[in-house]
């Protein structure tokens, strides 16, 4: 991403700097009303870069609830919240608790998967 430039002295400064990165550009397309971009394939020498949780739940969301055309106020019906509610938990900026974020997807008809692998 051009947006997402990190070094470091050493490879795992560098890979915390890329996640860091990596993290607060794309914490700028909800904020553009942009739609994420799609994910790099693999290639030989790249290294890919996990997002920390929280932001790679919460952007999924937003993606989620942009593709599928509803209202702020809808989410909000749909989940029994307000209004307002329903924004915070859109926001990424806003720390929302892992079973509203679940929740919120399974409004939009999604499901999170949770995945663990190597440091």
């Amino acid at each position: 991403m051009p947006e997402a430039i990190g070094a470091g002295d050493n490879r795992d400064e560098a890979l915390e700097s890329a996640r860091d990165v990596l993290a607060d550009a794309l914490l700028t397309y909800p904020e553009r009303d942009m739609d994420l971009p799609e994910p790099t394939a693999r290639k030989r020498g790249l290294v890919p870069v996990a997002l920390p949780a929280q932001v790679a739940a919460k952007l999924a969301l937003w993606q989620a609830w942009r593709a599928s055309g509803i209202s702020k106020s809808e989410l909000a019906r749909r989940l029994g919240l307000g209004e307002g509610e329903a924004r915070r938990i859109l926001d990424p900026d806003h720390l929302t608790i892992l079973p509203r974020l679940e929740a919120a997807l399974q409004a939009l008809g999604k499901q999170l998967i949770v995945g663990v692998s190597a440091a």
